[in-house]
């Protein structure tokens, strides 16, 4: 065989490899990814003096991260919920919870999540696992773990058609380790709170 060939081969050969290793490094570049407001929608539930989960909303929230959908690391994220766009469905409760005795909405208008890594769980078919972040409410910042769930990955099959993320996120809170004790000693208003997270992100 003439020298020339092997030599041909070699360098396809490395020309290749490259335009792989090249390839597979710019698919584990993490990305940012915008939650899409018009499908973020943030529950919560509360015991009401025993009677009752009352359920409630917030209307108005915000956020974005960074992720690597390949290699499913999350480097950074943040959301941010307006204290004063809670609804309950009554609102002398609704001024009631935005008031000093709960979200104080004067004094600290919004609520903040900063998501700092995602652990997900290898034992599932699908993409889930434990987000870990800090809360920040009522001025206090104290860590928080979430479990969630990727629903779907895929192009958007209309309007925007982008990449988009379909999430669900949930965890369960004690308000009084933020400093909201109203109601809590006499079993008035529950100190569990569960909070849900449903939520569209779009590749930016």
């Amino acid at each position: 065989m003439p020298q020339i060939y092997p030599a041909l081969l070699r360098s396809s050969a490395c020309l290749l490899a490259s335009m792989v290793l090249a390839s597979c490094s710019a698919r584990a570049e993490p990305a940012d990814w915008r939650i899409d407001e018009e499908h973020f929608s943030i529950a919560f539930d509360v015991t009401h003096a025993g009677y009752q989960q009352q359920i409630g909303l917030f209307l108005d929230g915000s956020g974005s991260f960074r992720y690597d959908p390949d290699n499913q690391r999350l480097s950074a994220g943040r959301v941010e919920i307006q204290a004063d766009s809670i609804f309950t469905n009554d609102d002398d409760r609704d001024d009631h919870l935005t008031s000093r005795d709960f979200l104080n909405e004067r004094r600290h208008p919004v609520i903040v999540f900063e998501a700092q890594a995602f652990v997900p769980d290898d034992n599932t078919e699908t993409v889930q696992g434990i987000v870990t972040g800090n809360l920040t409410l009522l001025g206090e910042t104290r860590p928080v773990e979430l479990v969630v769930k990727i629903n779907k990955h895929a192009e958007y099959p209309f309007g925007h058609s982008r990449e988009t993320l379909g999430i669900s996120a949930q965890t369960t809170i004690r308000r009084s380790q933020w400093g909201m004790d109203y109601g809590v000693a006499d079993n008035l208003v529950g100190d569990e709170v569960s909070l849900r997270f449903e939520l569209e992100a779009i590749r930016q």
